[in-house]
C-alpha cells in the first residue's frame, strides 16, 4: 500500500510541476506565448502523469480488495517483485500511451486563432481552437476515454462491490468500521478525481462553459494532487495526533 503511496505522490508532484512553475511565470512574467514544441511537451508530460494516475488508482483499488476479500493470500498475490514489475509496466505504457497522443496533436490544423483559452496546453483546448485535421484526432481521444477512463472506472467500482460485499459479512462492528475506514480515503480521491477530471473532457464546446471548465481544471490538475497526501495522511493515528498538538499549541500561543 504504501509503495503505491509513494507512486501516487510522486505523480502528483509531477502534476503540479508540468503545470504550475510555467503558470507562475506568465502570471509574472506577462509573456503568455508558448511554440507548439513547447506546447506538446507540455501535453506529453501532463498526460504520461494522467495516465499513470489512472492506472494506479486501480492498481490500490485491487490492493484494497485482496488485503479484504483475500488477506491470508496478500503477500503471496502482491509480492514486491510483482508490484515493482507493475508499477514499472505502468510508468513504461504511460509514456508510450502519450507518444502515440502527441503524434495525433501534430496533425491538428489552426487558421484563425492560436489563443488557447486555458492556463496551460490541455488537448481540448486545442480541439476548441482547431479549424481541421480533427478526424485522427478525436479517434484517439475516444479511444483514451475507453482506456482510461471507462475501464478503469469498471475495474474500480467492480473491486469496491466485491470489498463491501465481504465487509458486510463481517459480524464484529469494529472489524466492519476498520475495513470501511481502510477504502474510504481511497473512495475519496476516486470520486474527486475522476468526478472534476470526467466533468473537463465531458462539457460540450462552448464559450458559456469556458469559465467553469478552467475552474474544474484548476481543480484537477492542482487541488486533488495537493489533497490526495492530506487526505491519506489524515488516516494515520500519528499524524492526526501530531496535527491536534499543533493546533492546540497555536492556539495557547495566540490565546496568550
Amino acid at each position: 500500500m504504501y509503495l503505491f503511496l509513494c507512486n501516487l505522490s510522486c505523480i502528483d508532484l509531477c502534476f503540479t510541476t508540468i503545470i504550475v512553475p510555467n503558470l507562475l511565470y506568465i502570471l509574472v512574467s506577462g509573456d503568455n506565448t508558448m511554440s507548439l514544441t513547447q506546447c506538446c511537451i507540455q501535453i506529453y508530460f501532463f498526460f504520461t502523469a494522467d495516465c499513470a494516475e489512472v492506472m494506479v488508482l486501480v492498481l490500490m483499488a485491487y490492493d484494497r480488495y485482496v488485503a479484504i476479500c483475500h488477506p491470508l493470500h496478500y503477500h503471496h498475490i502482491l509480492n514486491k517483485d510483482k508490484c515493482m514489475l507493475v508499477i514499472l509496466l505502468i510508468w513504461i505504457s504511460a509514456c508510450v500511451n502519450s507518444s502515440f497522443f502527441i503524434s495525433s496533436t501534430f496533425k491538428l490544423v489552426f487558421c484563425s486563432s492560436r489563443t488557447v483559452h486555458q492556463f496551460f496546453c490541455d488537448a481540448k483546448a486545442l480541439i476548441n481552437i482547431s479549424c481541421g485535421g480533427t478526424f485522427m484526432f478525436y479517434i484517439v481521444i475516444y479511444v483514451e476515454c475507453l482506456l482510461y477512463g471507462l475501464v478503469p472506472v469498471v475495474c474500480n467500482l467492480m473491486s469496491y462491490l466485491k470489498i463491501i460485499r465481504v465487509i458486510l459479512l463481517i459480524t464484529p462492528k469494529e472489524g466492519r468500521h476498520k475495513a470501511f475506514s481502510t477504502c474510504l480515503s481511497h473512495l475519496i480521491i476516486m470520486v474527486i478525481y475522476y468526478g472534476s477530471g470526467g466533468s473537463v473532457y465531458l462539457m460540450p464546446k462552448s464559450d458559456r462553459y469556458s469559465v467553469l471548465e478552467q475552474i474544474l481544471t484548476v481543480f484537477f490538475t492542482t487541488v486533488v494532487p495537493m489533497m490526495n497526501p492530506l487526505i491519506y495522511s489524515l488516516r494515520n493515528t500519528e499524524v492526526k495526533s501530531s496535527l491536534r498538538k499543533l493546533v492546540t499549541q497555536f492556539l495557547q500561543d495566540y490565546a496568550h
